[in-house]
């Protein structure tokens, strides 16, 4: 019988689950013997895989009431040791409440947006943490954990790896950087024009391939990368997660603001260069924070989402971050 039971609650997205992960390494550094139940969108449960964190996932979405309602039967079904909530949101919030975990945590007011939500939990943790990753490991702290964090690697599927080395093999491409310019909200996002520079430069300054990896709805992003890139050969990438996985591992750098791609890459233990402009880096930087992050002094924090790039980011020359480039690939000046 294992020595405790986890109900672990982070339903989504790419950048949120890998920021959960170091909190939950450390609960299962703490109790090796322990079962851990994670639940998450079904999206999300390769990436949670990949971490051999969970002793089983149940995928839900919040959406789906059939699945739901099949979800909190299971929750009811078990004993708990504590149902653990990173979310901080009602769709979370609800699972370990209606389902009928006994002993319930997660953030109180001060850190939770949505209004009410703590009032669904029986213990509510005030975090004097400032980055989001130690924040969730101060839930894990209450639940019992004697780490904050813990060390964190994922692994990547050998198929995905053979794949995504084959295709872009075909385009003549060996070593290369990813350029990542999406984010969800334009406010976040370096401009285009200013990716395409950058990818000009390193191609013909260092003689590196750039891939452009991006997003479905997001194809115009790409064709305004490599319209600015010039001749340099830009190769774009929109695959599922898994071969994702393998193109951010086999990449020399990435360059991207504050992204799930750009998250991933850092857990992958990839260089990264972080391009911050609104969002805060001692917050939601890459982590743990020792990459390259980039922010203008004139920023303000905000997270508002806006749909034009935060002026902020315009401080950020192309000139600036391709010597960062250049640090992260270890070239000498």
């Amino acid at each position: 019988m294992a020595e405790r039971r986890f109900l672990v609650v982070r339903l989504g997205s790419l950048g949120d689950i890998v920021h959960t992960f170091p909190a939950v390494a450390g609960l299962k550094e703490s109790f090796p013997a322990s079962e851990i139940i994670w639940l998450t969108h079904p999206r999300w449960v390769q990436l949670v895989a990949s971490s051999g964190l969970a002793t089983e996932i149940w995928p839900v979405d919040s959406r789906d009431l059939s699945l739901v309602r099949q979800v909190l039967a299971k929750i009811r079904s078990q004993s708990w040791s504590a149902g653990i909530d990173y979310q901080g949101l009602w769709k979370a919030a609800c699972l370990p409440f209606f389902g009928g975990v006994k002993v319930r945590i997660g953030f109180s007011s001060a850190t939770i947006r949505e209004f009410g939500v703590p009032l669904l939990y029986t213990q509510r943790v005030e975090c004097k943490s400032r980055h989001i990753a130690e924040q969730n490991g101060e839930l894990s702290l209450r639940a019992g954990s004697s780490h904050l964090t813990g060390h964190v690697t994922l692994c990547v599927a050998e198929a995905d790896e053979r794949g995504v080395s084959a295709e872009l093999g075909k385009q003549g491409i060996s070593r290369y950087v990813v350029l990542s310019p999406g984010g969800g909200w334009r406010s976040k996002c370096w401009p285009t024009e200013r990716f395409g520079a950058l990818g000009a430069r390193i191609q013909k300054e260092l003689g590196i391939s750039c891939v452009v990896n991006y997003a479905p709805g997001e194809e115009g992003l790409v064709a305004a990368v490599k319209a600015a890139s010039g001749n340099a050969q830009t190769a774009a990438y929109d695959g599922e997660l898994g071969p994702l996985m393998a193109l951010l591992r086999g990449a020399s750098c990435v360059v991207g603001g504050d992204t799930g791609p750009l998250h991933l890459a850092t857990a992958l233990s990839t260089p990264v260069v972080a391009l911050f402009g609104p969002t805060d880096p001692a917050r939601n930087g890459p982590y743990p924070p020792q990459e390259i992050v980039l922010r203008s002094s004139a920023a303000k924090t905000t997270y508002r989402r806006g749909e034009t790039t935060d002026p902020s980011l315009l401080d950020l020359a192309v000139e600036e971050v391709f010597e960062a480039v250049k640090r992260r690939l270890g070239v000498k000046a």
